[in-house]
């Protein structure tokens, strides 16, 4: 089938016979036809001359010169090659002209005219190929073909009017200016969502899981530069980074399962002549508004589920981690998830407000999801209700790590450092309050001082061997510096640590406090950093008392040998998720949330996919 003939199959209905869809750019000289007559003079497998036509239109023969091997006998097709992959790099717009067809995922309608979007259809590149375009102001050893500076909305790269700086935590350099999207944008991006949607809900369960299973695929084949933009923007290990692009993949992976799974019921009716039916429908739109701390795994636990269930999304991600979220979208396009469905809005913190405010009022936004702190989380409830938006929030923790005399120290140790320090401590799950009932108290104390020095290294995240990088910004240390402050002027002692690293503004050393008691700043605040304060207690009341003594209830854990224990503090609790003899329990398997101000609904597992479905009843009569 010809191109002309493609594109005439394709035309939406009402569009006039023999016209394309969409308008067709008008191409440069440079790319004028070759006289049809015209041959290659050069030979091919013996034969005298070349078998084939070297005359060919750009919209229909670009996508096999792009794939020539550079050992291509006939010259003249090898220059063409080499002409059309520069003018494809250097031009979006040359890209868009020739219609390259390399990705054979669905394809949504685009965007109508006069709704703020561009309605010629952005080229995709073929799946696994790395982007044409990209920063070409990349720092060393950052891949400039995943870091993209410009917001994404309907399929489309968009730059926004003003810009803002991204930073690298470790040494301060400037990581590249990011488009600073406000209001407007994020209301573009909405709208982009929404006329997506109206095709995304339609396309088969299967087809959305192959899709999500493609970029699943794409983030495994990309995981080392994935992981080294993380370190970059976060100051987070490498090696933790590249963990964090495995966790952040599986969950498209899981979710490419769990839309096929997406079941209703049938229920009996008392009477005969009836039948009830019960469907499960996407919500709509979903507005993602994602933290720094995990800046992949957060988006993808989010909008894995929201796709796989039928939903498009307008991404909001953290203004110091912007990077991680825009290489997604890269991914996302070359993987054919179709314009619109998947969207990134960045913004400074300046903007912000307004563009979280956008998203929540905005009447064609059906779901809100948000990971953040508790404050941030009710202002963002108080604008959705006015709407009456469908929420989910996973919000902050200030999780309680029990240690009873039945436990074993070492295996406490251990979980004790996997549980604190992963990425510096700053982690909605880690444990904050170090809870030691008095017989193994000394033990305990001690054995974790030494696996403090001994295995914990403060440095920049892309040395060997760190396993502490810096924290996010130099608030985040004033914050530890003033709970280890409090702590000593009300009696803790500093068993390690305790005052900021010698390598620059955003590093603190791993702290241990010991003597703390409950009137001490870190005892009823979350910390979100590398300070491990140690509390001393009698009974498993008591202990039970202390975990408890919280407005939030993300997680909590303890260590026990005694069976009927277990049961008595795991049942206690009053937390969404339990660690027992275990420090690290996220896993995309099971439901991750908390009670309390600790945020509503439960994020991966079969469950996280039920946070954007609706529920419908169908009545069927007279049968």
């Amino acid at each position: 089938m010809s191109t002309r003939e493609g594109v005439r199959r394709r035309q939406p209905a009402g569009a006039t016979p023999g016209e394309p869809s969409h308008p067709r750019p008008q191409p440069s000289p440079r790319w004028g036809h070759v006289p049809s007559a015209q041959r290659c003079s050069a030979k091919v497998a013996g034969r005298g001359r070349c078998s084939r036509l070297c005359s060919f239109r750009p919209a229909s023969a670009a996508a096999s010169l792009l794939s020539l091997p550079a050992s291509d006998p006939c010259p003249r097709r090898r220059a063409l090659s080499c002409l059309l992959l520069a003018s494809v790099a250097a031009s979006p717009a040359m890209a868009t002209c020739l219609r390259l067809r390399r990705c054979q995922a669905p394809r949504l309608p685009p965007a109508s005219p006069g709704r703020g979007l561009c309605p010629v259809p952005v080229a995709r590149p073929a799946p696994g190929r790395a982007s044409l375009r990209g920063y070409a102001g990349a720092p060393a050893g950052l891949p400039a073909a995943l870091l993209r500076t410009d917001g994404f909305v309907g399929g489309r790269w968009l730059p926004a009017s003003a810009t803002f700086p991204v930073h690298d935590p470790a040494s301060g350099a400037s990581l590249g200016m990011v488009a600073d999207c406000g209001a407007s944008e994020a209301r573009a991006a909405v709208r982009a969502a929404y006329e997506a949607f109206c095709s995304w809900r339609g396309v088969s369960a299967k087809e959305r899981s192959s899709l999500l299973r493609k970029w699943y695929d794409l983030m495994i084949q990309n995981k080392d530069d994935l992981a080294k933009i993380i370190t970059a923007e976060s100051g987070k290990p490498l090696k933790e980074a590249q963990g964090e692009i495995l966790y952040s993949a599986l969950f498209l992976e899981w979710f490419s399962e769990e839309a096929r799974r997406i079941y209703g019921d049938v229920i009996c009716m008392p009477a005969k002549e009836k039948r009830a039916l019960v469907l499960k429908q996407p919500v709509g739109v979903a507005a993602v508004i994602t933290p720094w701390n995990f800046p992949s795994a957060m988006i993808t636990r989010k909008v894995g589920a929201a796709l796989a269930a039928g939903c498009t999304v307008v991404v909001k991600p953290a203004e110091d981690t912007p990077f991680s979220a825009l290489a997604l979208a890269e991914l996302a396009n070359q993987a054919g998830i179709p314009p619109g469905v998947y969207n990134v809005v960045p913004c400074s913190r300046k903007k912000a407000k307004e563009v979280g405010e956008a998203l929540c009022t905005d009447l064609l936004v059906s779901k809100i999801s948000f990971t953040g702190s508790t404050a941030t989380g009710k202002m963002l409830l108080h604008h959705a209700a006015n709407s009456v938006k469908r929420v989910s929030m996973e919000l902050g923790g200030h999780a309680p790590f029990i240690v009873f005399d039945s436990a074993n120290v070492d295996q406490a140790v251990a979980g004790a450092m996997a549980s604190k320090f992963r990425n510096s401590g700053q982690t909605c799950v880690c444990s904050n309050r170090f809870l030691v009932q008095k017989g193994i108290h000394d033990s305990f104390v001690k054995k974790f001082a030494e696996a403090m020095k001994t295995y914990l290294h403060v440095g920049n995240g892309f040395e060997e061997r760190t396993t502490q990088g810096p924290l996010i910004n130099e608030k985040a240390v004033e914050k530890v510096e003033k709970q280890v402050s409090d702590a000593v002027s009300k009696g803790a002692t500093v068993v390690t640590g305790g005052k900021r690293h010698q390598l620059g503004k955003n590093f603190f050393e791993p702290t241990l406090l010991s003597n703390v008691t409950q009137d001490m700043l870190c005892s009823h605040e979350e910390t979100f950093g590398p300070l491990a304060p140690v509390i001393k207690f009698d009974t498993e009341e008591e202990a039970v008392a202390i975990a408890n003594a919280a407005d939030v209830g993300l997680a909590g854990y303890f260590y026990s040998q005694d069976p009927a224990q277990i049961w008595r503090v795991a049942e206690k609790l009053e937390v969404g998720m339990v660690g027992v003899n275990e420090g690290l329990i996220s896993t995309v398997e099971c439901p991750f949330g908390g009670v309390k101000q600790s945020g509503l609904g439960r994020e991966g597992s079969k469950y996280g996919i039920d946070e954007y479905l609706e529920l419908k009843y169908v009545c069927l009569g007279g049968l």
